[in-house]
């Protein structure tokens, strides 16, 4: 059972309906593009109580949770609590995401390389809310100006407000899987945050990614160094970490720093890493959830991947653009693209927009220049009115 309605979600419910072990797949509540996989059920992801009555009707084997915001609310302890096995964090675990305050604290104590938290807001710096915020949550201030607009807009999301170092380098998205106590590698990516071509305007969830990384180093080695120790010392807490853990790196001048943990897969990330995944990701996840990952690893192929996130005209300020007719998304599939719903609804027989990210298209290539060609060529042949993306993902 698949928890969540977006395009990571369809992006891990595709690979899972290639797995030789599965016998049913289910969503709660999934999308248009889940259906085509498997069964949707209408249960939000915060509904915790649906979706043990949920699991217990489906006497699911294993519950997949993709979305931040019902791992921090304490949604898998509930469905452990009732005997489920669950991919994704506890509540105590999950604050490595749901506070940046607790996430410094355990880094520090860890002895993980971080950016270092500011006293006062002077540019340049990074604005940040304390808690989730969809990936909005982050403002880069160069100028006086920025940083006033930037506490202003935090203070609006509610919360505490972190400032930070601003770091200068190539960002990173590095992913492991871990049972609590041993970590397995899974990959990099590099995602474009902001709305505009170059960088320009406000964040966003993400509006595309690629993977791998042509200038990334060992992910091995940085997994051991980042990403262990981390684990190990949530462990110590009495709060293991059981899911996947995602860290959002700096590659700076003196090595890497971590800028954020998450405690899930990324969206869009994991649209570009499921692509090249080798291998049984249902095997992956169940091992997580039941503690013992040890003999398993993440095998990548070294096919390249490109998603570019096609975005309702008025997002990031609204994700609510429902009800325009989407054409196109059958002829891009035919051109070898997969079509990774994120937010669509079916109306009448025809599918239609439904948020702020619509859809992730996504190609593989044997060189990423190779997969950013046919990403845009499949972007090309779909359409709803005022659709929008950006044009340089992935771009050399």
């Amino acid at each position: 059972m698949v928890v969540g309605s977006g395009a990571r979600e369809h992006a891990l419910a595709w690979r899972l309906a290639q797995s030789p072990g599965l016998t049913e797949l289910h969503a709660a509540p999934g999308n248009p593009g889940i259906a085509a996989l498997g069964r949707c059920h209408p249960v939000r992801p915060d509904d915790g109580e649906g979706l043990l009555s949920l699991a217990m009707t489906l006497e699911a084997d294993l519950i997949v949770i993709g979305p931040e915001a019902p791992l921090v609310a304490g949604v898998g302890d509930e469905l452990r609590r009732n005997g489920f096995p669950v991919f994704g964090p506890s509540a105590n675990a999950a604050r490595i995401e749901g506070s940046k305050s607790f996430a410094k604290d355990v880094m520090r104590a860890a002895g993980v390389p971080v950016a270092e938290t500011l006293s006062v807001a002077r540019p340049p710096c990074v604005v940040k809310a304390d808690g989730l915020a969809s990936g909005k949550g982050v403002f880069v201030c160069h100028t006086a100006e920025q940083v006033d607009e930037a506490l202003r807009a935090v203070a609006a999301l509610g919360g505490e407000i972190v400032i930070e170092e601003l770091l200068e380098g190539e960002e990173v998205s590095l992913f492991a899987l871990t049972d609590g106590r041993q970590v397995v590698p899974f990959g990099d990516a590099q995602d474009f945050k902001r709305i505009g071509d170059g960088d320009t305007g406000p964040n966003t969830g993400g509006m595309g990614a690629y993977s791998p990384l042509p200038w990334s180093s060992d992910s091995e080695a940085l997994v051991a160094q980042i990403h262990k120790p981390v684990v190990d010392e949530l462990a110590r807490r009495g709060s293991p970490f059981v899911g996947c853990l995602f860290a959002g790196l700096m590659m700076t001048a003196e090595g890497p720093k971590v800028l954020e943990f998450n405690a899930r897969f990324g969206d869009p990330e994991t649209q570009v890493l499921m692509p090249r995944l080798q291998g049984d990701l249902l095997q992956l996840l169940f091992a997580c959830s039941v503690g013992d990952i040890s003999g398993t690893s993440a095998t990548l192929s070294d096919e390249a991947a490109v998603t570019v996130v096609l975005a309702a005209p008025d997002y990031p300020a609204r994700s609510d653009y429902a009800g325009a007719e989407i054409s196109g998304i059958e002829a891009a599939e035919a051109a070898g693209a997969i079509v990774f719903h994120g937010g669509t609804a079916v109306r009448g027989g025809s599918v239609v927009t439904s948020g702020g990210r619509i859809l992730s298209v996504t190609s593989t290539g044997p060189t990423v220049a190779d997969a950013r060609e046919r990403a845009y060529a499949a972007v090309e042949l779909i359409s709803f009115d005022g659709a929008q993306y950006r044009r340089d993902i992935a771009h050399a």
